[in-house]
């Protein structure tokens, strides 16, 4: 239904009730510290750290942190020296790194902010890492999701993220959390640039050289690259292009007098010593796939998705999409309870009709399946096929469907896929192990096509010269630290 016209609000009319809100909206705009803009929020500061509790909470049960103590004391260490620079000083911040191999970082509000396992080995030192964490906190201090989150609630949009299922079905299918919502409201142009030019003010702060900022967005610039197609890597996928900002921070650089340059940190050889050995890349060890074979070492199962579907190993469940885009088929762990205890908990939930089930038995595994339907508020339906199955301690949910009036077309692959659920007994697939980051201290310049043959790397060496930063061709200096992949 298309809203009507604002002139057929008359003042005349609703006076009591225009002036009411208008006195709301004035009060609710403050002056920002860090930005000195004055802002309309509807949320508290109290509301905002509502808020980063409950994305930090979803963030870490559908992620989860890196297991290296190390590498997370280094990071908060860094964090926690650059958010007592800021304007709000007071927030409850944290700063983890999370077990995840994209390139990126993002910030939930009330000061909780994370960095991926795979951004750290594209940077190369603390300066760098701190510009990065000093724009995460930007976004922090000049209140962007509090913005972000009062246009939703003024226009009546809401915060949850879209889904053919309705929501008991998605908390069921192990569907993304209510708390990671927050994360999907995208920043603008204008939000991203005011956390660059914010995050270069705490670099400074910090006595951090804000010239290392230039060489984040040179990698990231190489990364999207490599990435195919020009594709920028996640960080940036909101952001300004890289080689913008770049023209940008060398322009904050040369407003600064070059005096107040000296002495400034870069401690290059103790940002690496922090992250050699990290994992890099995706970790086998959480899945992988070979086609559309999913092999999981450490659960040591196997699971077959429909040929030509599309496939992504999420923290918190293993989904492929039909070509379409139209079915779903989704692998998820169920908990510790019997298949029949957790089809009866999914078949009461609210909007849920089992059509048929009953104890099954899949490869020697005991388990307990239903065909349901599904319809929403909206009148939308859904149809599909759960399967619960108990191995070795651990129930797992395999679960099927797609429009209602799509199902029937898509019934038989559902079937097919979800009976595929086995046993990993290939050695070579449980023996395979991840590929980590390590540092050699070279004696002589070489090229990194020279380091390369004398340091492989099972990686492409376009990969290697941006994790050194140089270009193929560039020459490294001797007695450096150079990153290779193992």
């Amino acid at each position: 239904m298309t809203a009507p016209p604002i002139t057929t609000f008359r003042l005349s009319v609703f006076p009591s009730f225009c002036l009411s809100v208008l006195a709301a909206l004035v009060s609710s705009c403050v002056t920002n510290p860090a930005t000195g803009e004055r802002q309309l929020s509807l949320v508290s500061e109290q509301e905002e750290i509502a808020m980063g509790d409950q994305t930090a909470k979803s963030t870490r049960a559908t992620i989860g942190d890196y297991p290296d103590s190390a590498v997370q004391h280094y990071v908060r260490t860094l964090g926690a020296r650059l958010a007592a620079t800021t304007e709000r000083p007071g927030l409850p911040w944290s700063f983890e790194v999370i077990d995840d191999p994209e390139v990126n970082a993002f910030a939930a509000p009330g000061g909780k902010i994370f960095v991926t396992r795979g951004i750290l080995p594209y940077l190369d030192s603390e300066a760098e890492l701190a510009g990065v964490l000093g724009h995460e906190c930007g976004h922090v201090t000049a209140r962007h999701t509090a913005q972000q989150v009062t246009r939703q609630q003024l226009f009546g949009l809401g915060l949850a993220a879209g889904s053919i299922l309705s929501s008991g079905i998605a908390s069921a299918a192990g569907g993304i959390q209510q708390g990671l919502a927050v994360l999907f409201l995208s920043y603008s142009r204008g939000n991203e640039a005011q956390a660059d030019e914010l995050g270069f003010r705490y670099m400074r702060r910090a006595r951090y050289d804000p010239r290392e900022m230039s060489d984040v967005f040179r990698v990231l610039e190489r990364v999207g690259q490599l990435s195919g197609g020009g594709k920028v890597p996640t960080w940036a996928a909101t952001h300004p292009a890289p080689e913008d900002r770049l023209a940008k921070a060398e322009q904050r650089v040369a407003a600064v007098p070059a005096d107040s340059l000296k002495g400034t940190l870069v401690n290059r050889d103790a940002y690496l010593r922090a992250i050699d050995g990290m994992v890099f890349g995706a970790n086998p060890r959480q899945g992988y796939f070979e086609g559309t074979r999913f092999l999981h070492p450490d659960l040591r199962f196997r699971f077959d998705f429909p040929s030509g579907w599309k496939t992504e190993n999420r923290p918190d469940a293993v989904v492929a999409a039909s070509p379409r885009g139209d079915a779903i088929i989704q692998l998820s762990l169920g908990g510790r309870d019997t298949p029949d205890a957790l089809l009866q908990k999914f078949a009461a939930q609210q909007g849920v009709e089992t059509v048929s089930g009953g104890q099954s038995t899949v490869n020697g595994m005991a388990g307990a399946t239903a065909e349901f339907r599904v319809k929403d508020s909206q009148g939308n339906a859904v149809a599909g096929r759960v399967l619960y199955l108990s191995y070795e301690g651990t129930t797992y949910q395999l679960l099927g469907y797609a429009t209602a009036a799509r199902y029937d077309d898509y019934a038989a692959q559902v079937r097919q896929s979800l009976r595929s659920f086995d046993r990993l007994t290939d050695p070579a697939a449980l023996g395979r192990q991840p590929l980590h980051l390590r540092l050699v201290r070279i004696g002589s310049a070489m090229t990194i096509e020279e380091f390369q043959r004398q340091y492989p790397s099972p990686v492409k060496l376009e990969v290697i010269a941006a994790l050194n930063g140089v270009e193929p061709g560039g020459t490294l200096r001797a007695g450096t630290m150079v990153k290779r992949v193992q």
